[in-house]
């Protein structure tokens, strides 16, 4: 991974059936709002309508890895992670080099 480049966060998740309406509440007021703060540009999201995806995926970059990886280790995002695990299952979370375009 390029140190200088800008990296990606690519998040997924399934959200939990049961909880639609809280996750929903949650990921607008909070969520979003707080990787913004935390640096983070929303630069994707997707929601899977049909197929064996994973229900949500979100995009968000870095200006580089030492930011990325500060981010990952602090205790707002484990606060703002661990409050979406309320709502949500199979979370998962890649680190990438950023480009342009779509990134799985």
């Amino acid at each position: 991974m390029d140190q200088n480049r800008p990296i990606k966060l690519i998040m997924t998740w399934d959200i939990t059936p049961e909880h639609e309406q809280e996750y929903f509440e949650f990921v607008i007021r909070e969520y979003i709002p707080g990787i913004q703060r935390m640096g983070c540009e929303l630069s994707d999201a997707w929601a899977t309508v049909f197929g064996a995806r994973p229900q949500i995926m979100i995009g968000a970059v870095v200006a580089n890895a030492k930011k990325a990886r500060q981010l990952l280790l602090s205790n707002e995002w484990s606060t703002l992670t661990n409050r979406l695990q309320d709502f949500i299952q199979n979370y998962t979370i890649k680190v990438v080099n950023a480009r342009s375009g779509f990134q799985l």
